[in-house]
């Protein structure tokens, strides 16, 4: 199912619709979601995006992840969790099967919004159920989650099934887990970070929700309403700067902060004074200052 934003406050109310929980009294979102600037965009693994149609899949996973592991060890987990070092590989940018979500529809709407080159076409918030997704789960993970009291997996809960060959032999059907990642470092934080795995490297999660349609709601944010929902966040305090915690965050987030809209490029080239209001007033102000202390020295 698609739903159109056709406003702010319609696109906050349908990426929150249905966070009410009756068992805890409490609004708690059942939804995972991945905020993408176009729409047209799939989700699609990192890995199969990389193995381009190849067929050898599986065997590509594995040399990805043996030299990783290989070259990556001083800088490792301090375990050796193939799904410790899955989740780090993911987050470091190896193309992997897991891909990225988040809780937060906020910071999913960061994600659809963080890049001005997009915003002449319409972006997507992919919404699933994660909560609905695990009642298709094979007997073993269920049991795995009700003895938790989760509606998701950690990479210790993972580490019960097995490794990766375990993990795809529980069922002879596709199915997709939601994982938390462990707290690798601040961005997975403050990211509030959740990956989807599917039980075979060749697996597209879009096949899956299409076999499902129940668990999933897609949200259109049309072009011309990027511009609002970026500044919204921004005002929210939801940008590069808070996600992505250090320099290079800050730099991105300043370097997008002060770009000019399209609305007002061509008043700049024609000598508008486009900087942002406050800077006017207080560079104004100083000229302001001086003719006023003229005209007392002329009293």
């Amino acid at each position: 199912m698609e739903h159109v934003a056709e406003s702010w406050s319609e696109l906050i109310d349908v990426l929150y619709a249905e966070s009410w929980n009756p068992t805890l009294q409490r609004f708690r979102s059942p939804f995972a979601f991945r905020g993408m600037s176009g729409a047209e965009r799939d989700l699609s693994s990192g890995l199969i995006r990389l193995a381009a149609g190849r067929p050898d899949v599986a065997k590509l996973e594995v040399a990805l992840l043996r030299n990783f592991r290989k070259y990556a060890w001083r800088q490792g987990t301090g375990t050796d969790s193939i799904w410790h070092w899955l989740a780090l590989a993911q987050h470091r940018g190896l193309p992997t099967r897991f891909v990225d979500w988040t809780y937060s529809p906020f910071v999913a709407l960061h994600f659809l919004s963080v890049d001005p080159l997009a915003y002449d076409r319409d972006g997507i918030v992919v919404c699933v159920n994660f909560v609905q997704a695990n009642q298709r789960l094979p007997r073993r993970l269920r049991r795995i989650l009700e003895a938790e009291q989760s509606d998701t997996f950690t990479v210790e809960m993972l580490d019960e099934v097995g490794g990766l060959k375990a993990f795809d032999a529980l069922a002879r059907d596709p199915f997709v887990v939601f994982v938390e990642p462990p707290s690798l470092d601040a961005r997975i934080l403050t990211q509030f970070a959740l990956f989807s795995l599917m039980s075979s490297p060749l697996a597209q999660i879009d096949d899956w929700l299409q076999a499902h349609p129940e668990v999933v709601r897609r949200v259109r944010v049309p072009a011309r309403l990027k511009w609002e929902v970026r500044d919204k966040l921004d005002q929210a305090n939801i940008n590069e700067r808070t996600l992505l915690p250090g320099l290079d965050g800050l730099s991105r987030w300043l370097a997008r902060y002060y770009r000019l809209s399209d609305a007002v490029i061509q008043p700049a080239a024609a000598g508008a004074d486009v900087r942002p209001f406050g800077e006017r007033n207080r560079v104004s102000a100083r000229p302001r200052a001086r003719a006023a202390a003229t005209r007392r020295s002329r009293r």
